[in-house]
């Protein structure tokens, strides 16, 4: 196994697998763009970009009688689920995933359905097209993104279903943690998606299998509790933890919850899997240091 990790003083925070996103909407459905900002197609200006499918969106038919009808119907329902998507409800996206039914970003989602946007020069035009599943099928080729306290890496790797040799990573780019301006959870019609956008305006839309896990310690602050502080018995917890993980596993990372509950995350390269990343191993204790089950406290609290 030849993963990437970072260097001593640089702390591993997360690694989760990220393709560029696919459309949802009937009309741009499995279809991606790269535009500038006057929204015109930008695949071939990407330099070293191999020749990709150009996609053109579908066509939105006109409702005929017999569908004014059908909406008549369902006219009552659609108004009373519309009021649930509104408020947090959701129907079924790729894959089962569930997102929401309406869209904020009727332009980007539904006319259109930009993975990135930017000017000449800008970070997003400097993603690797190993992350566009039409230019590298996941079938021969993984990409994941690592997650460290100071950037965010991409890496790739072939892939075979069924081979169980090693990841031997291949580096593909990196943007430092300062490039970001925002993560935004995007969940029209599935809750995979994730924009970056960049302090140059640039930005991307990206999809993960473990969104949570990837957006994590970028959305939330970096607020870990040094093990040296910890009480006594929260820290032997912590310690204890980390050492039935793995033989390489890293210090524990421990961040205390708004509920009075502490997070014990424990990272270990060797557990790092070429489908669904890093698992995120964790437990969670009380202020005494005592291990809670899951029945304890609400998972909301702490999700993987």
């Amino acid at each position: 196994m030849n993963l990437w990790l970072p260097p001593s003083g640089e702390t591993f925070l997360a690694r989760a697998p990220v393709t560029f996103a696919s459309g949802a909407a009937m009309r741009v459905k499995g279809m991606r763009w790269f535009r500038d900002t006057e929204r015109r197609d930008i695949q071939g200006d990407l330099p070293g970009w191999p020749e990709g499918p150009t996609y053109t969106a579908r066509s939105t038919p006109k409702a005929s009688a017999l569908n004014t009808l059908k909406g008549t119907a369902i006219a009552a329902g659609t108004l009373v689920w519309g009021a649930l998507s509104s408020q947090g409800g959701g129907v079924g996206g790729p894959g089962g995933r569930t997102g929401a039914d309406v869209s904020d970003e009727h332009s980007d989602e539904i006319d259109d359905f930009p993975v990135i946007w930017g000017a000449p020069e800008s970070t997003a035009r400097t993603l690797p097209w190993r992350l566009d599943p039409d230019r590298s099928p996941q079938a021969r080729y993984r990409t994941h993104a690592v997650i460290t306290d100071r950037r965010v890496v991409i890496v790739g790797f072939p892939y075979l279903k069924g081979d169980d040799s090693p990841v031997e990573d291949e580096f593909l780019w990196e943007t430092a943690r300062g490039s970001i301006a925002s993560v935004e959870l995007r969940d029209f019609k599935t809750d995979l998606d994730v924009k970056f956008v960049f302090t140059d305006g640039s930005w991307t839309r990206l999809s993960s299998l473990k969104r949570e896990r990837l957006t994590r310690y970028l959305i939330e602050p970096l607020d870990f509790i040094p093990l040296d502080s910890l009480a006594t018995a929260q820290r032997e917890t912590a310690e204890r933890f980390a050492a039935a993980q793995a033989p390489d596993a890293q210090a524990p990372l421990v961040r205390r919850n708004a509920c009075g509950c502490f997070r014990v995350e424990v990272l270990a390269p060797s557990k790092v899997d070429p489908f669904f990343g890093h698992p995120g191993l964790h437990t969670v204790m009380n202020a005494a240091g005592d291990e809670l089950k899951l029945t304890e406290y609400h998972p909301d609290d702490f999700l993987t």
